[in-house]
């Protein structure tokens, strides 16, 4: 699990074709700090598995490597990552540490694309104190999305304030402007988009609501008041 508060941008060094998967190597010197054979962690909001050998990790080179199936280059962005690529990384959350977004798997339900961007106010410097941004909403997803709900957008953990039917728009202030992807994203390029988990488990126990009811086999007096035969 992962909380959708990014550590780092990290680079993509380099990518290898494996068939229909690829080996993509990352450069991210605070997420490879402690890092293991099998941990994970979130690129662009995509869970994937460091695969280099103990020996690579502890030559301190401040990059791994991951293999990337064919599926998770189907469903998501990272597809369209080349070397020079610019991305989120977040490690999985360590249990007991603070939950600074929310609860995100790093199983990306669609890709959307941004559609625009809407400068907000500016500082008496002239700095952008807080951007809105605008990103499409595949159908198959829409129903998750409520105003003041949770999103993840490239990994980051964002509130919705708007919630339309094809689309939604987020406000970012200058620090996720500055430490994510998302401040120099250009208008319709991809995003991974996760939907709160919660909400796909409150629609599945609804479902559960208009199944058939179990018929269970009539309690006895006996049973009623404890006594044995």
């Amino acid at each position: 699990m992962f909380t959708g508060i990014i550590e780092e941008l990290g680079e993509v060094v380099s990518i290898e074709e494996i068939g229909d998967s690829s080996r993509i190597r990352l450069r991210g010197p605070v997420v490879c700090q402690g890092a293991h054979h099998g941990d994970s962690i979130a690129v662009n909001g995509v869970c994937l598995t460091v695969v280099d050998t103990p020996e690579q990790l502890a030559a301190e080179t401040g990059e791994f490597s991951a293999d990337v199936m064919a599926e998770t280059l189907h469903r998501s962005s990272l597809g369209e990552l080349k070397p020079g690529s610019r991305v989120n990384l977040e490690r999985a959350m360590a249990l007991g540490a603070r939950l600074g977004g929310h609860l995100v798997q790093g199983h990306v339900d669609a890709t959307g694309a941004l559609l625009g961007r809407e400068p907000g106010e500016r500082d008496a410097d002239g700095n952008l104190r807080w951007e809105v941004l605008r990103f499409s909403l595949p159908g198959t997803i829409s129903r998750y999305l409520v105003e003041k709900g949770s999103i993840t957008v490239d990994g980051v953990s964002l509130t919705v304030v708007e919630a339309a039917r094809d689309s939604f728009t987020v406000s970012l202030i200058p620090a996720t402007l500055a430490l994510t992807t998302l401040g120099a994203k250009a208008v319709g390029e991809s995003v991974n988009l996760e939907v709160d988990v919660l909400a796909k488990y409150v629609e599945r126990l609804l479902e559960a609501r208009t199944l058939p009811p179990i018929t269970l086999p009539p309690i006895t007096a006996a049973e009623t008041t404890g006594e044995s035969k």
